[in-house]
């Protein structure tokens, strides 16, 4: 009962409130447009519209595709490091993208250099713009660390067995420097050249036949001489006399 009366009473005050505001007079409200009745003036921009503003200060739109890889790969780690490292600004990662490129370039010099000169300063650095003398020097670089173990007699029966009498030559001349250091004539090192050896000896006489040995070492092995039985026999005679002379 006391809800009916309670529902009631709301009914009527909402209906009397309705009553007053349709009886107040206000008036409604409508939206007003101003007009503009001025004349408007024609303008032109003339035929050379577009060439006059045709330059790159009035292109707003990035070209991509003229970018090349090299520069979208810099802008790509410019982004990553923005990504990881908190710059200021995108500026900041693009200057640190750009020195890492400049070490880069710096460390790539600096190994071309080092091989370079690696490449002069071994004991074939003379000839490293020529031939190489041949696919089997790799197997003797061991025997050029260890010469005075080495038994030279046998490489070279086994070398002229296989008919590699450039190789034999290679392994006479080996020996021959085998010899002068166990006379303390020359200090062997597998670093030094030809002329070391050669301003190393003193007697004069030994020196020239060094010197011959060694053209004609030079000669069959880095000039990559064709060498017959007979023209091997000649060079290994030259070597052996002067290895046993050294050995008196």
């Amino acid at each position: 009962m006391k809800n009916t009366v309670f529902f009631l009473l709301f009914f009527a005050h909402s209906l009397l409130c309705c009553c007053l505001y349709a009886q107040s007079g206000l008036p409604a409200q409508k939206d007003s447009l101003q007009l503009d009745r001025e004349p408007v003036k024609s303008r032109s921009f003339g035929s050379d519209f577009k060439e006059k503003y045709s330059g790159d200060a009035y292109n707003y739109q990035e070209s991509v595709a003229g970018k090349g890889w090299f520069t979208r790969f810099k802008e790509w780690l410019a982004e990553r490091l923005s990504n990881l490292f908190d710059f200021d600004t995108p500026a900041d990662a693009q200057s640190v993208a750009d020195t890492i490129f400049k070490v880069f370039y710096v460390l790539i010099i600096i190994a071309v250099i080092f091989i370079i000169v690696k490449l002069i300063m071994n004991r074939e650095g003379r000839w490293v713009f020529g031939k190489s003398g041949n696919k089997n020097i790799l197997k003797v670089e061991d025997i050029e660390n260890h010469i005075h173990i080495t038994d030279f007699n046998s490489l070279i029966l086994n070398a002229v067995n296989n008919t590699d009498y450039r190789l034999a030559v290679r392994y006479y001349y080996l020996w021959l420097l085998k010899e002068l250091t166990n006379k303390d004539l020359i200090a062997y090192d597998a670093e030094k050249t030809n002329s070391d050896y050669l301003n190393e000896i003193n007697n004069q006489e030994l020196k020239d036949n060094f010197s011959y040995a060694s053209y004609l070492y030079n000669y069959i092995w880095y000039g990559e001489f064709k060498v017959g039985k007979d023209d091997f026999d000649k060079v290994s005679g030259n070597f052996v006399q002067l290895i046993n002379s050294i050995r008196k």
